[in-house]
């Protein structure tokens, strides 16, 4: 019963989500799509996310890849737009809501200054299709609980911009759509810790990163490395995007390998330890419970406990902390991390045994 309403859903569906789950179903990776697209990879990710239109060209492509006529693929296209424009209606109807969306940040450059109608309207068109959510009430039950959540960890060096913060989670949710995996299983992931805990010994994000990101797709997790923007100081995050698929969110913040896989680890440690839940990793202090269980974990990968006493008699021997990473299964880097980390030598001793890396070393394989 409407009480003489029309009914106007929170939610929309852009062709983006027909793609992805035809993808699923029928086992077709982005690799495939995108082969053929003009645009390739990059176009992909603008049909998934919704930021390109399907036309003409995208429709044969997807109808020969994925099944459907072209013309279904257009209609689907002309179908979102519709409910995108009934959306963004409701959303600019109210200067409050309009505003409430302005806050929010998305890719791209930031308005500023006093916005005119039409220039509003397409800022928060922009916010709408980013986070695939029509109505606040909506972003608030996906997103916003977020910052408030007991999971939301803030660092005390920093203050985040909680917006900043929601725009990396939800890039990398997107680009979770490029992934495939298999379906989420702790036990898989377990039984993957010591080939993980293996490439530790790589200091080029070149060679671990893909092995990494293929070990964990067969547990069912996507890893996915995105610098964070400004005002995110966020070094990772874990996150289920769907029901049989979890996602590893890095950021590489610190620019050293103690630190990049300290973190990976303590995420992995949340999935294994917390299930489902959503963490969003500012710093490694341990704040609850759950936090030092995961700071717990990552550092038993590092430091096994059978092997704890020797760890703490070892000095500032370089050959010494070398020969006690190989009998971990680490790399050097990461024990010195964790020496430096529990005061056992000083912040700048022995860093020649860690690997440093500067933003555009990482460009190429950033998400």
């Amino acid at each position: 019963m409407t009480d003489g309403h029309e009914f106007t859903p929170d939610w929309f569906s852009k062709p983006g989500d027909s793609l992805r789950a035809l993808m699923v179903r029928r086992g077709v990776t982005a690799q495939q799509v995108a082969e053929n697209l003009a645009g390739g990879m990059v176009t992909l990710r603008g049909l998934l996310g919704g930021a390109e239109a399907v036309d003409a060209h995208h429709a044969e492509v997807l109808s020969a890849s994925l099944g459907g006529t072209a013309s279904f693929w257009l209609k689907r296209q002309s179908n979102y737009e519709d409910a995108l424009e009934r959306a963004l209606e409701r959303a600019t109807a109210s200067m409050d809501e309009a505003q409430s969306w302005l806050q929010l940040q998305v890719p791209g450059p930031r308005p500023r200054g006093r916005l005119c109608d039409e220039r509003r309207r397409d800022e928060v068109r922009r916010r709408l299709a980013f986070f695939n959510v029509g109505t606040m009430k909506a972003w608030e039950a996906r997103y916003g609980r977020i910052c408030s959540d007991t999971l939301f960890r803030t660092s005390s060096s920093f203050e985040s911009k909680d917006t900043a913060v929601l725009m990396w989670l939800r890039s990398g949710e997107l680009a979770t759509d490029m992934i495939a995996t298999r379906p989420w299983s702790a036990g898989n992931l377990h039984d993957r810790l010591d080939a993980i805990k293996a490439l530790t010994k790589l200091k080029d994000p070149e060679r671990f990163l893909p092995k990494l990101k293929t070990l964990c797709a067969e547990a069912g997790v996507a890893v996915v490395a995105k610098k964070a923007p400004e005002g995110c100081r966020a070094s990772g995050a874990t996150r289920m995007v769907a029901p049989d698929k979890a996602m590893i969110l890095m950021s590489f913040r610190g620019l050293a390998n103690d630190k990049f896989w300290f973190t990976l680890l303590h995420e992995i440690g949340h999935l294994l330890l917390h299930g489902a839940k959503t963490f969003v990793d500012e710093d490694m202090h341990g704040v609850d419970q759950s936090e030092r269980e995961a700071n717990e974990f990552a550092a038993r990968c590092i430091v096994p406990l059978d092997r704890h006493e020797e760890f703490e008699c070892l000095g500032d021997n370089r050959n010494s902390v070398i020969r006690f990473s190989v009998r971990s299964g680490v790399g050097p880097g990461l024990t010195v991390g964790q020496m430096q980390h529990h005061r056992m030598i000083g912040p700048a001793q022995l860093n020649e045994l860690k690997k440093f890396w500067k933003w555009r070393d990482l460009s190429p394989v950033l998400d």
